[in-house]
């Protein structure tokens, strides 16, 4: 009977392979193309993304009310309606249709990319993906692409529709006159957010090996600052009644210093306003003021940057012991 002979496991990956290569601009397109894919195939997806809307909506659904119902009810109707759109701020219904979807951009951020590299850990899938044709870097930037697209576009499509209607249906009420490159703030403003949760979301998900527990983790991450601003606005909202003229700049800066506030102090740059409330316009002194870009802009890249740089230290592939 002879003896079993003891080979050595033969390695299999494609660390060894010599022949031609793809173009680096095809590498990361399918990891981005299945990122996306498997997550707008979630239940729920959908109903979220348009729920992320809502204020586009409601707003629509005033305007259309009050240019058209008291218009029809003689000539204090028209008054009315005069008066109505005088007051509005064309740019403020972005930025509030804007805030008002933070927190669902959150849910699709968890949905499309909370599993996009824990998953990969838990299944142990990099050594397949990082295989000598694909670089680390293709691979992070297809998983950071197919969340960062989705949620642009989720953010982008209200927006526009928002825009249109309101560029055909109310020009003679200043749409267009109050600030002719509004379209181009917004075309801004949309792949802001969607670049900011992605690199977030792949981030956290580079340190699990369970997309739900990455999911649990941003969320977390999100509420503990929420809640710290809501505290200090409660503070200063206090200070402000008291005294509406006194000096609170540190207390706004501190109202953003949240996922979501940063979120919203770049689109008050971007768009250029405080975000007067929309049925309220003479209560402005209870608006925080727009913060200072040299601060909130490096805050902003810092928070991306650092998220991106666990994610590259953490991905790395199994090695084969030869």
């Amino acid at each position: 009977m002879s003896e079993p002979t003891s080979n050595p496991i033969a390695d299999l990956t494609y660390r060894n392979y010599d022949g031609p290569i793809e173009p680096a601009r095809a590498r990361w397109l399918p990891i981005a193309a299945a990122t996306a894919s498997m997550g707008v195939k979630k239940k729920g997806f959908w109903l979220v993304a348009a729920l992320s809307s809502w204020y586009y909506v409601v707003m629509l659904i005033v305007f259309y009310v009050i240019g058209n119902f008291t218009r029809q009810s003689g000539d204090r109707g028209a008054q009315i309606s005069e008066e109505f759109f005088k007051r509005i701020v064309w740019k403020d219904q972005f930025l509030h249709g804007f805030g008002y979807s933070q927190m669902l951009f959150l849910v699709l951020a968890i949905m499309l990319g909370a599993g996009a590299i824990a998953n990969d850990n838990r299944s142990n899938a990099l050594l397949v993906y990082l295989s000598k044709p694909l670089r680390k870097i293709d691979y992070l930037f297809g998983k950071w692409l197919g969340v960062a697209w989705v949620i642009t576009l989720v953010a982008l499509v209200p927006m526009l529709f928002f825009y249109l209607y309101c560029l055909m249906t109310y020009r003679d009420q200043g749409f267009l006159s109050q600030d002719p490159l509004l379209i181009l703030r917004i075309l801004v403003l949309a792949p802001m957010t969607g670049l900011f949760y992605s690199s977030l979301v792949i981030g956290i998900s580079s340190l699990l090996n369970q997309g739900r527990l990455a999911g649990a983790a941003l969320a977390g991450v999100y509420f503990l600052t929420y809640f710290f601003t809501q505290l200090i606005n409660g503070y200063r909202m206090n200070l402000l009644m008291m005294n509406p003229d006194q000096t609170r700049t540190g207390l706004d800066l501190l109202w953003y210093l949240s996922l979501d506030g940063i979120n919203i102090a770049l689109a008050k740059m971007i768009l250029g306003t405080r975000g007067q409330p929309p049925f309220n316009a003479g209560q402005d002194f209870v608006l925080p003021v727009i913060p200072p870009a040299w601060i909130f802009i490096p805050l902003a890249l810092l928070i991306c940057g650092g998220f991106l740089a666990i994610a590259w230290s953490r991905v790395r592939a199994v090695e084969v012991v030869r």
